[in-house]
């Protein structure tokens, strides 16, 4: 072709003076560059699919969820922890300017204004170079708002106790409790006992199960009074009868000691008195009879 055969000048640009369609050439023309997406391409896609599906379903079955126990509305002390992409909202709203009476700050404002920013990017940086450095408005968002995520994502695991919500989760076995009992009922007006041991006694994130320690009555009643560890002393709000009702329930795990074995034995006891006596006396009986 001869220089500018063909070919229209429009500014300093060239342009083709006939327009031809574009229709695509046959993948024949191309042998081992391309291929057709239906059903080639495609199916090589739901393959790879595959094995990664089968890969992450041998994982879950390796290694389990980690369910925790059923969850209890009563329980005030629980500790709940968010997914991990959630943690540096969730670490936001510990600081004071966040929290309390600004929680509205930081569940609302803070968040909206920084995901706003990263809406707005493309608008804010409206320049043409695609080298980074080149669009400090875009980049430094950008930067901004990947270090605030690592640092606040950072700062809640490393602040979360670990400990307290494994012991939290515990899935419990299943323990029946008289509920009829007397020390049941005084037990669920104690508000400071729920808040840490829960609605069923068997313990939170702030209190342990009432029942997995050996107390008897009075050793109870002393810990109500006195505390023990973190356990401050003189919560029980009632009289002396509703302590010592309360205490023989729990050293009682969880049963009504009028309905135990209390009572049995205590006849038993009477029958041995009565047997020693009557014994006693055929002993006095005898004697006489001799003399």
């Amino acid at each position: 072709m001869h220089r500018g055969k063909g070919m229209k000048f429009v500014g300093d640009s060239r342009v083709p003076a006939e327009r031809k369609p574009n229709i695509p050439k046959d993948y024949s023309e191309y042998p081992g560059k391309t291929e057709a997406f239906w059903p080639n391409f495609l199916l090589r896609e739901w393959m790879v699919g595959a094995v990664f599906l089968i890969g992450f379903l041998v994982l879950t079955v390796a290694h389990p969820a980690p369910l925790e126990t059923i969850a209890d509305p009563t329980e005030t002390g629980y500790v709940p922890l968010p997914d991990w992409y959630f943690l540096f909202l969730y670490q936001l709203l510990k600081y004071e300017f966040a929290a309390g009476p600004y929680t509205v700050m930081g569940a609302v404002v803070i968040p909206g204004v920084a995901f706003g920013a990263l809406l707005l990017a493309p608008w804010l940086d409206g320049g043409k170079e695609r080298r980074f450095y080149k669009r400090p408005i875009g980049t430094g968002l950008m930067i901004l708002g990947v270090i605030s995520i690592i640092f606040l994502t950072w700062e809640s695991v490393d602040q979360h106790d670990w400990e307290a919500a494994e012991q939290q989760g515990q899935i419990q076995e299943d323990m029946e409790i008289d509920e009829s009992a007397a020390g049941y009922e005084i037990y669920q007006t104690q508000d400071s006992c729920i808040s840490c041991h829960g609605g069923d006694m068997m313990g939170g994130a702030a209190g342990p199960n009432i029942f997995e320690s050996d107390y008897d009555t009075d050793e109870v009643i002393d810990i109500i009074q006195n505390g023990i560890g973190e356990m401050p002393g003189d919560q029980f709000e009632g009289s002396d009868e509703e302590l010592e009702t309360l205490a023989a329930f729990i050293a009682n795990d969880g049963q009504d000691p009028d309905n135990g074995d209390g009572g049995d034995g205590g006849d038993d006891e009477d029958e041995d008195d009565g047997e020693e006596n009557n014994d006693g006396e055929e002993n006095e009986d005898a004697g006489d009879n001799e003399e």
